[in-house]
């Protein structure tokens, strides 16, 4: 990013990240989401805000990285990361420039089930931004150089990742939780794959995926019904219909769990640990995510910590978190120390894991962990893009456009008869799937490294 010598200028930049941002917590009860239709038919939830001079749109559309062609893994993150790289009449230094000069937040990003879009602006400069939003998902260039200078960029990631200890557990714990599936892509795979991928690819992605039809939006700002319509078709209007269905078969994890070592010439190992667990529709989905606070996901309160941390000193982190995607729910967790204090980190877990699946939570720890998760929703809606990604989420997951409403109910409906039997479901040792990074002393692997392709 170039930076201005002028201090007039920088002070002005500063003050609109702060507008942008809006760290301005709300209660849940303050925020009123409606549902706008526009007369192209493009459906968007909206929250109005005439607290900031701000609008934020965020917007997803299934069919991630996860759906990307056999041999073109990768596909959707060049799409994401060259988008913005020159549009209708602009070139990439053009565009760039003028999403510098107007302070505009433009995002293009791609998860394993949806391809994302994050846009927020200054009302002052709201057209002239709209207007390269709209150029960036109707009419993007994909020109030989920018292409070019993306793809050298993700390649010198993706090579550093194949030394990486991170890079490498998260490659090799995806392969061994989702072995074949496209969720156990890993890095090898779309460094093989990126020279393969296309300019004509890139526009086949945005024909294919980028469909009016699969297209979720949230809004915040300080618009009414009629005008927020009318910016909608003019900004999304363009996208195509899809010509075919997206389908993703589910991913099938281990049933058995086992211990994975690969050795690195590092001081401390890093572990991951996970079991198949729950899909966002399921019914038990808020006993597990309860189940999951209490035992490894609510920081120094969760049991993890308070058992490998603060009782032991075994490790300075330990965690555990729901990763509901579109075809798999599982538990995933991990743990940093030592290697000479891996053996005795992973055994605590386990034995955290087992006496939480035999007997579940106490009804102090389940009051606790109610009233907690609870009492901090309002901090989901820190700033006009929080807000705006929440009502994409909750459309995506189908969760009513009454959910805010109705969260704190849903959490306090969870009763300690469900958590024994959510945990007592899903929290079974024997089925922990553990890969340690490192040298760790007294580890020993139970089965060999999966392949990791390329």
């Amino acid at each position: 990013m170039m930076l201005r010598p002028m201090l007039p200028r920088a002070l002005a930049f500063a003050g609109a990240l702060l507008m942008l941002t809006g760290f301005v917590p709300r209660p849940a009860e303050a925020v009123v989401v409606e549902k706008i239709t526009t007369p192209m038919g493009i459906e968007a939830w909206y929250v109005r805000d005439a607290t900031l001079p701000v609008l934020s749109i965020e917007f997803s559309v299934k069919g991630g990285s996860a759906y990307d062609p056999p041999g073109k893994a990768g596909l959707a993150d060049l799409v994401a990361s060259t988008m913005d790289e020159g549009a209708g009449t602009l070139d990439s230094q053009a565009f760039q420039g003028r999403l510098q000069d107007l302070s505009l937040t433009l995002n293009f990003s791609a998860g394993d089930d949806t391809f994302r879009g994050s846009f927020r602006t200054l009302t002052a400069y709201q057209d002239e931004a709209l207007e390269l939003l709209r150029l960036a998902l109707s009419e993007p260039r994909f020109d030989p150089e920018p292409v070019e200078r993306i793809r050298a960029q993700i390649r010198q990631g993706l090579e550093r990742r194949q030394n990486d200890p991170d890079s490498i557990l998260g490659d090799v714990f995806g392969r061994a939780m989702y072995g074949g599936h496209p969720y156990g892509s890993t890095s090898r795979q779309r460094l093989a794959a990126l020279d393969t991928i296309s300019a004509d690819d890139l526009r086949g992605f945005m024909r294919q995926r980028l469909v009016r039809d699969r297209l979720y939006i949230g809004v915040v700002g300080n618009l009414s019904a009629q005008e927020l319509g009318v910016i909608l078709d003019r900004v999304f209007g363009a996208l195509p219909l899809s010509d075919a269905p997206l389908t993703l078969v589910d991913a099938t994890l281990p049933q058995t769990g086992q211990t994975l070592v690969v050795q690195a010439p590092v001081p401390q190992s890093s572990a991951a640990f996970g079991t198949p667990g729950v899909k966002r529709a399921d019914p038990d989905y808020y006993a597990a995510y309860v189940m999951n606070f209490i035992l490894g996901g609510g920081g120094f309160v969760s049991r993890l910590t308070e058992e490998v941390r603060e009782k032991r000193g075994l490790a300075y982190s330990v965690y555990s978190y729901l990763s509901p995607r579109d075809a798999a729910g599982s538990i995933v967790g991990g743990v940093g120390t030592q290697n000479a204090r891996m053996k005795e980190s992973l055994e605590v877990i386990r034995a955290e894991w087992k006496r939480m699946g035999e007997e579940g939570p106490t009804e102090a720890e389940l009051a606790s962990a109610k009233s907690y998760l609870t009492g901090s929703f309002p901090l989901s809606f820190s700033s006009s893009g929080a807000i705006a990604r929440m009502l994409v989420g909750m459309q995506y997951n189908d969760l009513g456009i009454d959910y805010l409403d109705r969260y704190p109910a849903l959490i306090d409906a969870v009763t300690l008869d469900d958590v024994k039997r959510v945990a007592a479901r899903l929290l079974d040792p024997a089925k922990l799937t553990v890969v340690v990074v490192g040298q760790p002393d007294g580890v020993e692997a139970t089965g060999p490294t999966p392949d990791l392709g390329g």
